[in-house]
């Protein structure tokens, strides 16, 4: 009998993983189970203009830090046929996705689009100051995420790779084994490893990095200053800043999925509903009505 690595075993479960909630800055996405979009919150740039979405498999939102001079957002949805839709802010071409194919994850990031292909491969598009979109060279991804300035790629060996700003050390995983999920936050980064056990680096003037506790848990979040962790048994933990009640989560129950913007916090119910902590100026987290969003997996 082949033998396989619980790594082998845990990124094979976990390939390409589908993300059906998203929170931006300033607004909030969700996947229906019949493949439309919904979504709620800032829509100053047309981020929020979803509704006329398609077979979508998979949506991201690109998210920043809280500052008065920042929170333009785009939103991206991934295709069932590998391509990729985009709508919102655009000043740095973080929308122009249209000629993408063969793709089967997506994230984003402050001014900027990731996209995963089907080969390994990685594309992206926007801002590049950072050289948070240097990942041409990347192969044998399996799963991306971005953060403000950088870009994280988890490799099928369960090692990790990051492009970006280093100021605060936020890219050094070179030392990591065994993960299975990576997110990224405003400048701090985040593993999952196959044992259930957290792993974080980069600025952690919250404690958004003291996850080292953690144990049991299945699923990842960022925020810009807070990190998320679902546990196996459907309740939520979270360390980080608190200032909007982004991180009082403690009376979750039945989760399936999480999700972090900036300043707030998103968790998909068993029974496809959602619910939402955190900043709401902007109608964020007005998520109550919501039904039938898809469940990870499905």
């Amino acid at each position: 009998m082949d033998y396989t690595s619980p790594i082998e075993a845990a990124l094979k479960v976990k390939r390409w993983p589908k993300d059906t909630i998203a929170a931006g800055r300033r607004h909030t996405v969700g996947l229906k189970a019949d493949g439309t979009v919904t979504a709620v919150g800032d829509n100053k740039y047309g981020q929020c203009d979803v509704s006329g979405w398609r077979d979508i498999v998979a949506v991201a939102a690109g998210n920043v830090h809280m500052a008065t001079n920042t929170g333009n957002a785009h939103t991206i949805g991934l295709k069932s046929n590998g391509m990729v839709t985009a709508v919102g802010w655009n000043k740095h071409d973080q929308c122009d996705v249209n000629d993408w194919h063969d793709i089967v994850v997506v994230a984003a990031g402050w001014r900027r689009t990731v996209g995963l292909k089907s080969d390994g491969t990685v594309v992206a598009v926007g801002r590049k100051n950072e050289g948070q979109c240097n990942v041409s060279g990347w192969r044998d991804i399996v799963a991306v995420a971005a953060g403000d300035w950088h870009t994280v790629g988890l490799k099928s060996d369960g090692k990790v790779t990051i492009v970006g700003n280093n100021r605060y050390g936020q890219c050094n995983v070179s030392d990591w084994r065994d993960i299975v999920a990576a997110v990224a936050g405003y400048l701090h980064t985040v593993g999952l490893k196959s044992d259930g056990t957290v792993a974080a680096v980069g600025w952690n003037k919250h404690d958004q990095c003291d996850v080292s506790g953690w144990r049991g848990i299945v699923a990842i979040a960022a925020g810009s200053n807070h990190t998320i962790g679902l546990k196996s048994d459907g309740t939520v933990v979270a360390v980080g800043r608190n200032e909007h009640g982004q991180c009082n989560v403690s009376g979750w129950r039945d989760i399936v999925a999480v999700a972090a913007g900036c300043a707030h916090t998103l968790g998909l119910k068993s029974d496809g509903t959602v619910v939402a902590v955190g900043d709401n100026e902007y109608g964020q987290c007005d998520v109550s009505g919501w039904r039938g969003i898809q469940l990870p997996g499905n």
